[in-house]
């Protein structure tokens, strides 16, 4: 449960414009769909990624890291892990069993003979969008978990996007098809209140002490 004390106290130290701005993001939040890469090795993709994500709404990213392990870059994220959730994988298996737990279906994003073109893919299921890397695509044993398999349709010469791209066209076209649609994509009023409390934490210089002055003055 969510200390409304502390976070009352806490957006008393934002400004008004901050607050609504808060609120204006989480309306449009959702995790409806979730979005997983899988061992990217261009670091900068994964970062832009994440960007896509938190610019059209998408809340949680997952990465899988079983070889390369690099952090995200944070100059490329443009601040965009203070304000996407990023959860972390050693393995395809924890990753999938995971989603699979939190009722997604998982969706690989390469063409298959039993693919689906974007502008074809139902929307209405929760999913979770996995991407690979640039040179390999996604892993076998992924394509061997996945439930569908969704492509961009393509007409020229070449026959791949750069995952980065490949990713913002996805989400873009999926996010906004949701918002237009009567499906329940929302976040939980207990989400938001989530939400704004780690977005205000992220948001004020010196947190912990402020955090620790409070409690020490409103014992629990």
């Amino acid at each position: 449960m969510i200390d409304l004390d502390y976070l009352a106290f806490l957006e008393n130290i934002l400004t008004d414009n901050r607050k609504a701005n808060f609120l204006k993001v989480l309306e449009n939040r959702t995790k409806h769909f979730t979005v997983a890469v899988e061992d990217v090795f261009q670091m900068h993709n994964t970062s832009a990624v994440m960007r896509s994500c938190e610019v059209f709404g998408i809340q949680e990213l997952n990465i899988i890291e079983q070889r390369f392990g690099k952090r995200i870059d944070k100059e490329i994220a443009m601040g965009a892990q203070k304000w996407v959730d990023i959860n972390q994988f050693d393995s395809i298996t924890n990753c999938v069993s995971t989603l699979k737990n939190k009722g997604y279906q998982i969706i690989a994003t390469t063409p298959h003979e039993n693919d689906c073109l974007l502008e074809d893919f139902d929307i209405t299921k929760p999913s979770a969008l996995f991407f690979g890397t640039e040179r390999d695509g996604l892993s076998q044993e992924i394509l061997d978990k996945a439930d569908g398999f969704l492509k961009i349709p393509m007409v020229g010469f070449t026959e791949s996007l750069n995952i980065s791209v490949s990713a913002a066209i996805i989400i873009q076209d999926l996010t906004n098809r949701l918002r237009r649609s009567d499906i329940n994509w929302k976040l939980t009023e207990e989400e938001i209140l989530v939400k704004r409390l780690q977005w205000a934490k992220n948001s004020i210089k010196d947190i912990k002490r402020i955090e620790e002055r409070y409690y020490l003055d409103n014992p629990r």
